[in-house]
């Protein structure tokens, strides 16, 4: 666009100096003669490069959408993965505490019954002992009784 606008600005020159110059005059035979175009002008570079910047900035940004947009599903995954994995474990160390808490039931009923069996048997060794003191007594108490009717 800006060669365009420098080529209209130097063909309306060159009618101005045609029509100011008279005909016969050396000048005029060379503000006629067509105006080579230098193979790149300083104006083509600048938007060449900036469409050249354009592109990869469209280029990047759509790296960065496909990685953002194929990555995402994966990091969603990963995430779900985690948080699964998270729950798993955490329900297994739910598990381990039911299973010690149990256990640890088990156990005092054990310890339990374990009292209470040896508060029976102490129980019946008491109530031998008072049985047999009772007919040791009774014994004795007949020997006496046999003794005084002597």
């Amino acid at each position: 666009m800006l060669n365009r606008s420098l080529t209209l600005k130097l063909w309306l020159l060159a009618i101005v100096l045609a029509k100011a110059l008279p005909m016969n005059s050396p000048a005029y035979g060379q503000i006629i003669q067509p105006i080579p175009q230098q193979p790149e002008s300083f104006q083509e570079r600048m938007r060449q490069q900036q469409e050249e910047r354009i592109q990869q900035t469209q280029e990047q940004l759509k790296e960065t959408w496909l990685r953002q947009n194929l990555q995402q599903p994966l990091i969603q995954q990963q995430d779900f993965t985690r948080q699964r994995q998270e729950l798993i474990r955490q329900q297994q160390l739910r598990l381990q505490q039911e299973q010690t808490r149990l256990q640890q039931q088990q156990f005092t009923r054990q310890q339990q019954l374990r009292i209470q069996d040896q508060q029976l048997r102490q129980d019946q060794q008491i109530r031998q002992q008072q049985q047999f003191r009772l007919q040791e007594q009774r014994r004795q108490q007949e020997l006496r009784q046999q003794k005084d009717n002597l």
